[in-house]
């Protein structure tokens, strides 16, 4: 059976399968430059794992306090030298990627002090912990304030306000990479290696954090090479590298360590307490297959920019920008949209394949939120997966594939559904 007929038996159509190929057949030179960042980012990891000497010991996890657990506390120091800092936190009970920065937060702000972001509003699970939507135990309970400079029209910082916001209260400046629900650009490392260099000149005491989330691996750089004091995010994106089951990492200068170690857990304890379980060999394996995972990803969006720009929808970024997360933002500006193309990634997946995503209120959010994800870990982003908030302008956000040939299928999937429900015409 050839593939043509093996997608005919998957319910894609000789049609979609032609406009498909035809994109295809013009992303050869693209694909081969995401490789080579790969290929480098393989060698970065590898040469971390050399240098801590990791083996078979390290894969043993541990029960109860989880004291003198050597591959707990080698993976931490792993992470650390591939991400360029003094120390990292990782570790199976930070729950996710909104806790992780909620840990981060926490740990370095003080009661009066103020929290600025600098990239605008943050992601929407955010606002919660900032306060901005009233919810127990946010840091405005604590008695942290929070303000925010948005982004200018073209998506880059503006620097002169942010000059003009920090204050003797400003104590941590909140950089987030990645776009979150919004159709704004995702911000270089470069782009945020100039505001890191512009914040620290004017005090170079302030904490810069770098919401880090789908942004590792992307570039042969990160934020923590150009003086992030931490960047944060969660293991069941890019670098668990789709076998982590759980987890989120904070990595950065020994200080902003500390106080997230003692957070997380309690003062006096840090980082001495925390059992591993048995989970240690998934995410060193997990960090190892991270440079290659994340590259099929970025396939895999970068295919999807191409194939629904070429059919007239707007997209960010588009076909032929350089890329610096694995997000792909489609506008449909019809919720219809939004739900056939989840349809359609749900439709592909592996697990739950069978199901149809319907939108629903997620706690968290502020609107009805669809999301599709068959996935091996449950919300694993890293995998297949797309999801959107329902409500103008109907943008869906795609993310994910652990192998490229998975990807495509899920987008030739989501046009499928797409073209069945009339809202695309191909020809």
């Amino acid at each position: 059976m050839s593939n043509s007929e093996m997608y005919s038996e998957l319910g894609i159509s000789k049609e979609v399968l032609a406009f498909s190929k035809d994109v295809l057949d013009s992303l050869k030179e693209r694909f081969e430059k995401i490789d080579e960042v790969a290929e480098y980012n393989q060698l970065k990891v590898i040469k971390a794992m050399k240098k801590n000497k990791v083996s078979e010991m390290h894969f043993n996890g541990s029960s109860g306090y989880g004291y003198n657990d050597d591959g707990r506390d080698n993976l931490e120091a792993v992470f650390a030298d591939v991400f360029h800092t003094e120390e990292a936190l990782v570790r199976p009970n930070i729950v996710c990627g909104t806790h992780a920065l909620a840990i981060a937060l926490a740990g370095n702000l003080r009661p009066g002090d103020e929290l600025l972001s600098i990239s605008g509003k943050p992601y929407d699970t955010l606002e919660e912990v900032i306060g901005i939507r009233p919810s127990k135990g946010s840091l405005a309970e604590y008695g942290v304030t929070y303000s925010q400079v948005d982004l200018q029209g073209d998506g880059s910082f503006d620097l002169e306000s942010i000059r003009n916001a920090i204050n003797e209260r400003t104590k941590v400046i909140a950089i987030q990479r990645s776009k979150g629900y919004q159709t704004r650009k995702t911000l270089s490392v470069e782009e945020i290696a100039r505001a890191i260099k512009f914040v620290k000149e004017i005090n170079n005491k302030l904490i810069v954090m770098v919401d880090n989330c789908y942004g590792e691996f992307v570039d042969t750089v990160e934020p923590s090479d150009f003086g992030a004091d931490m960047i944060v995010g969660s293991l069941i994106k890019n670098p668990g590298g789709g076998l982590a089951p759980i987890g989120g990492y904070i990595a950065g200068t020994k200080e902003c360590i500390e106080n997230c170690a003692y957070r997380l857990t309690t003062p006096g304890l840090g980082k001495e307490v925390g059992a591993s379980l048995n989970i240690n060999k998934s995410l060193y394996q997990g960090l190892f297959l991270a440079p290659t995972v994340t590259a099929s990803a970025l396939k895999g969006a970068v295919f999807a920019a191409n194939i629904y720009e070429k059919l007239g929808f707007k997209v960010v970024p588009n076909g032929k920008e350089s890329r610096h997360d694995i997000i792909q933002a489609v506008e449909f500006g019809i919720p219809e949209g939004v739900i056939e193309f989840c349809k359609g990634i749900q439709a592909a997946a592996p697990v739950d394949g069978y199901v149809e995503p319907e939108p629903w209120a997620m706690p968290g959010y502020d609107s009805d939120v669809i999301m599709a994800a068959g996935a091996f870990v449950s919300g694993a982003s890293i995998e297949l997966s797309a999801d959107g908030p329902i409500k103008p302008p109907y943008a869906v956000y795609f993310q994910g594939g652990l192998t490229f040939p998975h990807a495509k299928f899920g987008i030739m999937m989501s046009l499928q559904k797409l073209v069945d429900a009339g809202i695309v015409k191909l020809f």
